[in-house]
């Protein structure tokens, strides 16, 4: 790794570390310089502008999950056992992850480019495509040994739970763990995978 790309990835740990650290704050690009310990052109030398750091940890996070997702995928375990792992997938990256589950969350990127929004929305409309379209082989086929109800709407309620679990945990300064209640929650939601 060369010094430039060392510089760039110090820039978004320290970046993801300061959301972490003040959970209800906005982050400047002033204080965001002063905690990596260089200017603030400096920053600006690496990215062209904030909302471009917040592209690059949202990058991040799709580049670390959706793999996840395809290497679960390939071990066809059966529709709960998928869904569950997915599930688990994002939860134990949002707790890994708190500043970068706070930008997935969006509640930094008000008053920012809309396209982080935009590009945070595609982030969970792609888990739920992905839920769907295991629901759908599973009716299909039965090749998950599963009687799947509708797709569509069962894939949207998991996403919903997903989405109300990652903002408890941000909004409760990232003391309300997802993983804690997650077993409890999954048979709950179990029940709308398979009737």
């Amino acid at each position: 790794m060369n010094k430039r790309s060392s510089r760039r990835q110090l820039i978004l740990e320290t970046l993801a570390l300061e959301l972490e650290a003040r959970p209800f704050d906005k982050l400047s690009t002033a204080r965001l310089a002063a905690s990596v310990g260089v200017s603030e052109a400096a920053l600006y030398r690496h990215f062209a502008s904030k909302a471009q750091m917040y592209e690059a940890l949202i990058e991040y996070a799709e580049e670390t999950v959706f793999p996840r997702f395809n290497q679960i995928l390939a071990q066809h375990q059966g529709l709960e056992a998928v869904v569950r792992d997915m599930c688990a997938v994002v939860v134990g990256f949002a707790e890994r992850n708190p500043g970068i589950a706070r930008v997935l969350g969006g509640d930094i990127l008000l008053g920012e480019d809309p396209r982080l929004r935009a590009r945070t929305s595609k982030f969970f409309q792609r888990i739920e495509t992905q839920i769907k379209q295991v629901m759908r082989e599973a009716r299909a086929s039965a090749a998950y040994g599963a009687n799947v109800r509708d797709p569509v709407v069962d894939a949207a309620i998991v996403v919903k739970h997903l989405v109300g679990s990652l903002e408890l945990y941000i909004r409760s300064g990232f003391q309300r763990q997802p993983r804690a209640e997650f077993e409890q929650e999954w048979e709950v939601l179990r029940g709308v995978l398979v009737n």
